[in-house]
């Protein structure tokens, strides 16, 4: 049964992914930090906490967390997200702040935009299913998360070396924007 929650959870958040917000993240993170290290070791910081506390609440209900107040708690973060894509960093070129910083911004970001999606529902939904195994389902999702990003993080990268990265923050930022909205006036969508 161990096995069989891993694969079915990397499968599934690895397909699920695809074409996805996060995803979309992922590259404007790859096109913002030059490095793809702390980027993935964000991802994969951020995908195990939020997918424990996914797996958490499939196995022990989230009765508490409604629809609405999801949708608030969501709206808001991705609003915040688009007016925090519009600051441009101001670093020194020290690689060890920027190492911090990508990694930090990937935790952060991938953590909230995480929240609600499509993914971490599965997540939860394969807590409730494997519910002897939830290590091997938050493991099973961090690994097909990485697996679905880490092309993104390699489009990004190339993605900066002919596009502006003003033009790239204003498009994250209008991306954000308009998650916020959605889900704010029409609700949880279903991206």
């Amino acid at each position: 049964m161990a096995w069989e929650a891993l694969t079915t959870a990397t499968v599934s958040v690895a397909i699920g992914e695809i074409g996805d917000k996060t995803q979309l993240l992922t590259l404007v993170l790859a096109a913002r930090f030059p490095r793809a290290l702390p980027i993935i070791a964000g991802i994969v910081v951020a995908t195990l906490a939020n997918h424990a506390l996914a797996v958490a609440l499939g196995v022990y209900g989230a009765q508490w967390l409604t629809p609405e107040n999801l949708r608030w708690v969501l709206g808001l973060s991705f609003l915040g997200l688009a007016a925090w894509a519009l600051i441009p960093d101001r670093l020194d070129a020290d690689e060890v702040k920027l190492w911090e910083t990508a990694f930090i911004a990937t935790v952060i970001a991938f953590f909230i935009a995480e929240i609600g999606d499509k993914t971490q529902v599965a997540t939860a939904l394969l807590g409730a299913k494997f519910s002897d195994a939830p290590v091997q389902v938050v493991l099973g999702s961090t690994i097909g998360m990485v697996m679905a990003n880490a092309p993104a993080i390699w489009l990004g990268e190339r993605l900066l070396k002919r596009v502006p990265m003003r033009l790239v923050r204003w498009g994250a930022a209008g991306l954000f924007a308009a998650f916020g909205f959605v889900m704010l006036v029409f609700g949880l969508p279903a991206f």
